[in-house]
C-alpha cells in the first residue's frame, strides 16, 4: 500500500506540472493571437467569437450578475451619503423656514398697521407688547410705551386689523391694556348693516358674546360689529370682528384682531369729540357784526308783484 501511494504522487507532481504547462502556453498563444493586428486574424478571432460566445451565455451570468450586484451596492452607497446629506440639508431649511414665517407674519403686522384706515382725526403711538398678565381671570398685556409718550388712560389699542382693547393703568414708560376678552371689558357696538346696538362683554373666552340686543332677529352670522361710540367708551368705527352663533345658539363675536401673536399694538389718540354748546347754531347762521337778518315771518313770505293803476 505504501508502495502504491507513493508511485501515484510521482506521477501526480509531473502530470500537474504538464497541465499547468499547458494552460499557460494556451493562455499565452491566445494572448498573442487576440494582440496581433493582421486582417486574417481579426477574421479568425470573429470567427472564433461567433462560435464560442453564444454556448458561455450561462457561464456569464454569474459575472453579469455579480457586475451588477457591485454596481447596485455602490449605487446604494451613493443613494444613502446623498439621502443623508438632503436630511441635515432638510433640517436646516426648516430652521429658516421657521424664521422666514416668523419675519413674514412680523412684516404683515407691520404692513397692517401702516395700511389700517382710521379716521383721519385719530393719531397713533405704536408700542412692542413686553409681556402679557399670564393670569386665567384677567387678560392683559404690557406696552413699552406710557406717559413719556402722552398716554393716557381709557384710549383704544388696535393690531393690524381690529380692535384689541384699552389702556388701564399708565407707567412712565409702560402701560397696561385691558383686552376686550377680559371679564371686565363691556364694548358698546354697532352691528352693521342692521344697525343694531348691542354690548361686547368679555368672559375670558376668545369669542366674548354679543349682549343687550335690541331685536336679535336682525342679526345673523357673519355681521360686521364696530365700535358704536356711545359713552365715549371708544370712537366710533373701529372694527371689532364678526358676529357668530355657538353651539348653544348664543351669538358672539369672532374677533378681528390675532390674539395669539400679539407683537405690536397701536395706541390711539382720542381727545373726545366736540361738544355743541348752542344746538341752533347748527341750523342758523350766525349773526355777523353790522348785519341785521330779517324776521323770519318775512323771510318766509313771498314777494308780491306791485299792482298797476291801469
Amino acid at each position: 500500500m505504501a508502495r502504491d501511494r507513493s508511485q501515484s504522487e510521482d506521477y501526480t507532481g509531473p502530470l500537474r506540472r504538464l497541465l499547468v504547462s499547458f494552460l499557460v502556453l494556451c493562455l499565452i498563444g491566445l494572448f498573442l493571437v487576440w494582440r496581433i493586428d493582421s486582417p486574417r486574424v481579426e477574421r479568425f478571432r470573429a470567427q472564433v467569437i461567433d462560435r464560442v460566445m453564444p454556448g458561455f451565455e450561462w457561464a456569464m451570468v454569474p459575472v453579469t450578475a455579480t457586475v451588477n450586484l457591485m454596481r447596485d451596492f455602490q449605487s446604494y452607497q451613493a443613494i444613502y451619503e446623498q439621502n443623508q446629506e438632503l436630511r441635515r440639508e432638510l433640517q436646516q431649511m426648516k430652521s429658516w423656514k421657521e424664521a422666514a414665517l416668523q419675519l413674514e407674519q412680523e412684516n404683515a403686522r407691520l404692513l397692517d398697521l401702516n395700511n389700517v384706515r382710521l379716521d383721519p382725526r385719530l393719531t397713533f403711538v405704536t408700542g412692542v407688547v413686553l409681556a402679557d398678565s399670564g393670569s386665567p381671570f384677567r387678560q392683559s398685556v404690557l406696552l413699552n410705551v406710557g406717559e413719556r409718550d402722552g398716554i393716557v388712560d381709557g384710549w383704544a389699542t388696535m393690531d393690524g386689523i381690529g380692535l384689541v382693547g384699552r389702556i388701564s393703568g399708565v407707567g412712565d414708560s409702560t402701560s397696561r391694556v385691558i383686552l376686550l376678552t377680559d371679564t371686565s371689558s363691556r364694548i358698546p357696538a354697532t352691528i352693521q348693516p342692521s344697525g343694531q346696538r348691542a354690548l361686547i362683554v368679555g368672559d375670558n373666552s376668545a369669542a366674548p358674546p354679543v349682549d343687550f340686543l335690541e331685536d336679535p332677529d336682525q342679526v345673523r352670522p357673519g355681521d360686521r360689529i364696530v365700535t358704536s361710540g356711545d359713552g365715549e367708551v371708544f370712537p366710533p368705527g373701529l372694527l371689532i370682528g364678526q358676529v357668530a352663533k355657538d353651539p348653544g345658539g348664543r351669538l358672539r363675536a369672532r374677533l378681528s384682531a390675532d390674539y395669539e401673536r400679539l407683537e405690536f399694538l397701536r395706541v390711539l389718540r382720542d381727545h373726545g369729540s366736540q361738544k355743541v354748546s348752542n344746538p341752533s347754531a347748527l341750523i342758523a347762521p350766525e349773526e355777523l357784526p353790522g348785519q341785521v337778518l330779517p324776521p323770519a315771518d318775512q323771510a318766509t313770505q313771498p314777494a308780491t308783484e306791485p299792482e298797476s293803476n291801469g
